[in-house]
């Protein structure tokens, strides 16, 4: 089986507020997007993190693009993301 991964790198020097936002952005994560298996966020050097999130498939992945920070928990941890470093697609194949 293979699952399709989001992986975002981005800088957020608020890092208090972001992972206060993270349980609530899950649970509308859970509640809204088709397809979201689990996510993973892993703090890096120089104020910046890496969020590891697993799709069904790239339909729904895409799908949970197009949604963007439709409800208050996602729009919050969006907001305390300071700037995009990078942004990828991949697949997990075990």
């Amino acid at each position: 089986m293979t699952t399709t991964v989001e992986l975002t790198r981005f800088k957020a020097a608020r890092g208090d507020e972001l992972l206060a936002a993270r349980s609530a952005m899950l649970a509308d994560f859970e509640k809204d997007r088709a397809g979201f298996l689990n996510a993973r966020l892993v703090r890096l050097p120089g104020d910046e993190w890496l969020d590891v999130v697993e799709w069904r498939s790239p339909a729904d992945f895409a799908a949970s693009r197009e949604k963007g920070a439709n409800l208050p928990g996602i729009a919050a941890f969006f907001a305390a993301i300071d700037a995009l470093v990078v942004a990828e697609e991949g697949t997990r194949e075990d």
